[in-house]
């Protein structure tokens, strides 16, 4: 078979040097390098024996060039335009003979029409960068600004594809038995005190591999590692250098953020990434990525003009009738993701993330933007996330939505799914972080947090894997600033503390910020066990930040994106220090790993109790008034040994003791109280207590977890 028909990169990267020759001769020489028609289907630059393959598309494009730059130039070396009959309807394809990856950088220049109102605005005079790239250069050191020619932002190199799998199985955790924790890569161990040898890199994250198994998560989700530019928008604010250090303006979506490497990768950027990823794998953790498809860092009308501005940017972009930037992401721009040409690309990138990195799933930021269409409106079933949730190469990896965007559109419990897609469920942050700090009106909705938020997500329509429960993450405050703050200090960002959520539903515990109080610390260090135990013990899948199971702070800033430093850095002396909230963590995740009927129904247990039901201060009775301070919830079902697994879950927001009945049980059975954080430092019980009244005190403020055990 002509070997012009083959179609995707690794069967490109299998020919031989004998089939270069044989098969594909130079036809053309243009400016002194022999060149021929290229592969069409194959986006991007893709090496072969004595050559490179380089396709690129655009639909109102006139002429492409191809631009050649030595490694660290921003003076092309040569400038190689694609012929006219190189180009099959809108894609420029052509092998360039000759050329080695490791010596040479590359970008694009197009010519079209310019007619901004139509949202045309070609410039031949930009170096376009591939949006297919799997390395962008000149991001390797982190934090260092650097020096750009005035239209020469960002260059790709080629890639080899070789890392070596080998037999390596991902874990596939069905994400009802997840335990999500989200990191920020390089603030996870930049500190000192984190004790890595490659501090605030993959490989530093790969050092604390054994931190995380023994703490007992079984996924980790990445903060974006797609590659983008910290020192965009730097400014000094009181002598500190404020960078974008959250990640969230995406420069290319194929690859790997090289500033986040502990070695330079020159042509094989991503190893580090992979070797990670096969890492936890093998330890049996999957990672999630955090992507942003809702927009990229070229902005609004005065952002940079780098990429698909420059490609196609009527088709990338959704656009106002007189030719604007819609800002529904908050950034500047936003995605046009239902466009056809749009809702492959990000079908490409996903799968190349999955193939070429075996990621196991995907949180997707601002995503109900991915269900607008290209007037903005929101679609009932959005071409794209139908797409994704039938994707064959995505079958088997977790697709969980942010579903609300900064335009106004919320959409947690009615995020289109297909029974495939999850949710960050936001009300349960909301419901619960109010009925924890022991706000009015919130019992009813607290209880059907817990038991899943069946009112969000029917279990007929949505299944049973639709809420991933969360009360912190990376964006608001953390697990301990929750209960030592009252209100946001962002003042350290620059903005006269105007930026970041005024809603944090927090409370100080009785004093803003640090205490020498051992009352106020105690207090403190209950209402974090509190969140924690009721959010293991929650129907849906828990996530939460890390550093919150050894109390990290970020002394009280709700919005860090900015801070590249200690406010954002984890302090892992606080592990130590705060060892009582670490090993509560620990308890509490192990846990739930072993009551598999948090986690779903089973066949029903032998007393003929629900799967779960709602109870108040006495047994069966769920009618909640407006200042009702106490909720109960209990999980009931048998394992197929025969083996009855039946627990509560008490929570008791009042600032005074109450008085809890919990179900009657059989005369062979009783209660035993495992968990009770009012306490302390001996919340976990650890001495067989029988309830033989079935009746428990419990303490201010606190939680309550009982088990049923048979009698000898």
């Amino acid at each position: 078979m002509e070997v012009l028909l083959l179609k995707n990169t690794l069967l490109l990267e299998s020919i031989t040097g004998e089939e270069i020759s044989a098969n594909l001769k130079p036809l053309d020489n243009i400016r002194g390098y022999e060149v021929r028609p290229g592969f069409y289907e194959v986006n991007g630059a893709s090496a072969l024996p004595g050559g490179v393959n380089f396709t690129l598309a655009s639909h109102n494009a006139t002429s492409c060039e191809l631009v050649l730059f030595h490694r660290k130039s921003f003076r092309p070396f040569v400038s190689i335009p694609f012929p006219e009959h190189y180009r099959i309807g809108n894609v420029f394809s052509m092998i360039v003979f000759g050329l080695k990856i490791d010596e040479f950088e590359y970008a694009y220049c197009l010519d079209g029409p310019y007619d901004p109102e139509k949202g045309l605005i070609f410039d031949k005079s930009k170096y376009i960068l591939d949006p297919y790239a799997k390395a962008v250069t000149g991001q390797s050191e982190w934090g260092v600004r650097r020096i750009y020619e005035p239209d020469c932002l960002y260059k790709s190199r080629v890639v080899r594809n070789n890392f070596d799998w080998g037999n390596c199985k991902q874990p596939l955790i069905p994400i009802k038995d997840n335990i999500i924790y989200e990191l920020h890569v390089r603030g996870f161990t930049k500190d000192a005190s984190s004790g890595v040898s490659h501090p605030g890199t993959f490989a530093g994250l790969m050092e604390k591999i054994p931190y995380l198994k023994e703490l007992g998560i079984n996924a980790v989700e990445l903060m974006p590692i797609f590659e983008f530019d910290e020192m965009a928008g730097c400014r000094e604010v009181e002598g500190r250098m404020l960078l974008d250090y959250w990640g969230y303006n995406p420069v290319c979506f194929f690859a790997p953020n090289t500033g986040y490497t502990a070695q330079l990768e020159y042509n094989q950027e991503g190893l580090e990434l992979k070797t990670l990823i096969r890492a936890l794998n093998e330890n049996g953790i999957e990672v999630i990525l955090d992507v942003v498809f809702n927009h990229t860092a070229e902005g609004n009308e005065q952002g940079p003009f780098f990429s698909f501005k420059g490609l196609d940017n009527n088709i990338y972009y959704m656009l106002t009738p007189d030719g604007y930037y819609y800002n529904f992401s908050g950034c500047g721009n936003t995605l046009n993701c239902n466009h056809p040409i749009v809702r492959q690309l990000i079908l490409d990138c996903l799968r190349y993330w999955v193939i070429n990195y075996r990621v196991d799933g995907f949180r997707f930021d601002l995503a109900s933007i991915l269900g607008r269409n290209e007037d903005a409106a929101p679609m009932s079933n959005p071409p794209l996330l139908e797409s994704l949730a039938y994707d064959p190469i995505l079958g088997s990896v977790d697709l969980i939505a942010e579903a609300w965007d900064a335009g106004g559109l919320y959409q947690v419990g009615s995020f289109p799914s297909w029974n495939r897609w999850s949710e960050w469920n936001g009300k349960y942050r909301d419901n619960m972080r109010s009925f924890l700090k022991g706000d009015d009106g919130y019992a009813a909705a607290a209880a059907q947090r817990i038991i899943g938020s069946p009112d969000l997500y029917p279990p007929e329509k949505r299944g049973s894997n639709a809420s991933v429960n969360f009360l912190t993450c990376h964006d608001g405050f953390t697990l301990y600033d929750l209960y030592s703050y009252n209100s946001k200090h962002n003042e350290a960002n620059g903005w006269n503390n105007t930026d970041g959520a005024d809603d944090n539903r927090s409370w100080n515990c009785g004093q803003e910020g640090p205490s020498d109080s051992e009352e106020i610390r105690q207090l403190r260090f209950r209402m974090i066990k509190n969140a924690c135990a009721v959010l293991m013990c929650s129907r849906g899948t828990p996530m939460f930040l890390a550093g919150d199971e050894f109390g990290n702070t970020q002394f009280g800033n709700n919005n860090s994106y900015c801070q590249d430093n200690e406010i954002s850095w984890l302090d892992w002396t606080l592990a130590e220090e705060n060892k009582e909230i670490h090993d509560f963590f620990r308890y509490m995740i192990s846990f739930r790993r072993e009551h598999g009927v948090i986690r779903d129904n089973t066949a029903p247990c032998s007393l003929g109790f629900p799967s779960m039901s709602i109870h108040s201060l006495k047994p069966w009775d769920d009618n909640f008034d407006w200042n009702s301070k106490m909720v109960g919830v209990m999980f009931a079902g048998i394992y197929p040994s025969g083996r009855d697994d039946i627990l509560y879950i008490g929570i008791n927001t009042f600032w005074n003791p109450l008085t809890v009945e919990l179900p009657e049980l059989s005369p062979d059975k009783y209660w035993i109280p495992a968990v009770d954080t009012s306490r302390g430092t001996a919340a976990v019980i650890t001495r067989e207590e029988i309830l033989d009244e079935n009746v428990y005190i419990m303490g201010p403020r606190s939680v309550l977890v009982c088990l049923v055990k048979d009698r000898a």
